[in-house]
Formats: structure tokens, sequence, C-alpha cells
């Protein structure tokens, strides 16, 4: 409780609000071109990297690889770079470091770890599986949030276990060393988007009974490498894209996300 307090306190000190237009460009769905313009050209530190992929299903409210973005890929690392003493990449412009990856590209590489949300959507056609795979088992990390209910599961699911069916997917014990790298994180917390929160009236479970209980699910290698992290039934950026919107969403909520986001940010960094 104590550290949540300090959490807390330090975020409260400066909301982050929207910032500079993006200078990157970008399409609001998976087209086949070029997505952006590479890596942040002030490099040297954090990069927060979005993957983007094709939706090939429609999954509730989500919007497909850019749910959250950009103001979560802005306010993450941001607040890492506030509440640790990790150097954030920035764009010469003034952006923190974020950008938008394909598996296919090279730049993947180059990023700490790839963030994908509303993977409920997702879809690997056969070269995506093979880089994703090359990916992983190079060392890469893969870190996949906000998608609801039982249908979206099943389906992320059948697309992951083509990347790399020898692993199991798990629940993440809550004794794992990532739930207190930093922050001491003692459960799962259930996020919901700030849309469904206002709609349900303060309720969490975005799909009802299908969506009631949050997971954080992992995929692991042979010695205990997380290669896929999966926050299910929560959707755990929101809680960075909205933190300055609503008082009272950000108080319930973005403490518990920075939590994990810095958890996360920091465990693929060093593991």
């Amino acid at each position: 409780m104590t550290r949540r307090v300090v959490l807390v306190a330090a975020l409260g000190l400066v909301l982050a609000g929207p910032g500079p237009l993006d200078a990157q460009r970008y399409y609001r769905r998976y087209t086949g071109v070029q997505l952006g313009h590479g890596l942040p050209d002030q490099p040297g530190g954090f990069t927060f990297c979005r993957l983007a992929y094709p939706s090939v299903r429609r999954d509730g409210s989500g919007g497909g690889w850019d749910t959250d973005y950009p103001q979560a890929d802005r306010n993450l690392p941001t607040r890492l770079g506030q509440l640790t003493p990790t150097p954030v990449s920035s764009w010469s412009h003034g952006e923190p470091g974020f950008a938008i990856v394909r598996i296919t590209d090279p730049e993947a590489y180059e990023c700490p770890f790839l963030m994908a949300t509303d993977v409920g959507e997702l879809g690997f056609d056969d070269d995506e599986v093979e880089a994703m795979r090359t990916f992983l088992m190079k060392g890469g990390f893969l870190w996949a949030d906000d998608f609801w209910g039982s249908r979206g599961w099943d389906h992320f699911a059948r697309q992951i276990r083509r990347v790399i069916p020898e692993f199991e997917i798990i629940d993440l014990p809550l004794d794992h060393p990532l739930f207190d790298i930093v922050y001491d994180v003692p459960e799962v917390p259930q996020i919901p988007s700030i849309n469904s929160w206002r709609r349900m009236g303060g309720s969490t479970s975005e799909l009802g009974a299908d969506s009631a209980t949050p997971h954080m699910r992992a995929i692991l290698d042979d010695t205990g490498r997380i290669l896929v992290l999966i926050t299910h039934n929560t959707d755990i950026s929101d809680g960075w894209e909205r933190e300055g919107e609503d008082a009272e969403f950000f108080y319930r909520f973005s403490p518990d996300a920075y939590a994990i986001g810095v958890n996360v940010a920091l465990w693929a960094m060093t593991h």
C-alpha cells in the first residue's frame, strides 16, 4: 500500500496531457505500405514499439493494432523516464521515443519489446508467423494486451500457437519476480477502457460474466524466459492513454497500469 501511495503521488505531480503532433506518418489500418519513418532519430534509451498487424475479424469495441495509439505510446516512456533512472529515446521534434513496426521490419530487433493491443483481431499471414517465431526465439518479447472474453481469447490463442506451438500458455503466478521487479503488484488489475467504464457506471468487466476475471498469462521457453506476455480481460494501456482525461479514472486505474508497465519494461530490458 505504501508503494502504491508513493506511485500515485509521483504520477499526480504531472498529469500527461496531449503531446505535440506526432511527426511520424502512420495509417489507421494495416495497409501493407510503410507505416512510419523507423525508430526515433535520437536513440540511446528505451523506445516504445507498437506492433502493426492485419485485422482479420472484428472483436468488441476495439479498433485493431492502433487501439490506444498514440497517447499510450507517449505516456508510458514519459512516465518510465520520470519514475525510474531509465533513459528514454526521443524524436528531434520533442516526442518521447515511440515507433510503429511490423514484425517483418528489421527495426523490430532494435525494440526492447513489441506491444500489441486489441489482439482478438490479430491475424498473421505465413510470412508474419515465421518472422514472429524468429523474433521470439532470438530473444524478442511480445506483450499482447486489451482483449476480452472467450471468443477473443480463443482467436488469439490459435494465432500465437501457430508461432510457437511447442510451448504452452500458462497463468503467470503472482510470486513470479516480474510482479515486484520495481513495484509490488499483488494482483492482476482489471482496467476497462474509459468509455466502457463510463457506459457501465463504473463496472470493470467489459463483457460481463464472460470477462469477469483478468489474467496475466505467458509463454515461456525451456529456460523460463518470457517470450509472450498476455494481459487478458483487462486494458492496461488505457490506464496510460487516458490518465489526463478523468481524475477519478486516473486515481482508480492509472497507478496500477503504470506499476505493471514499468515492471514489464524493466523486465524486458533486463531479461
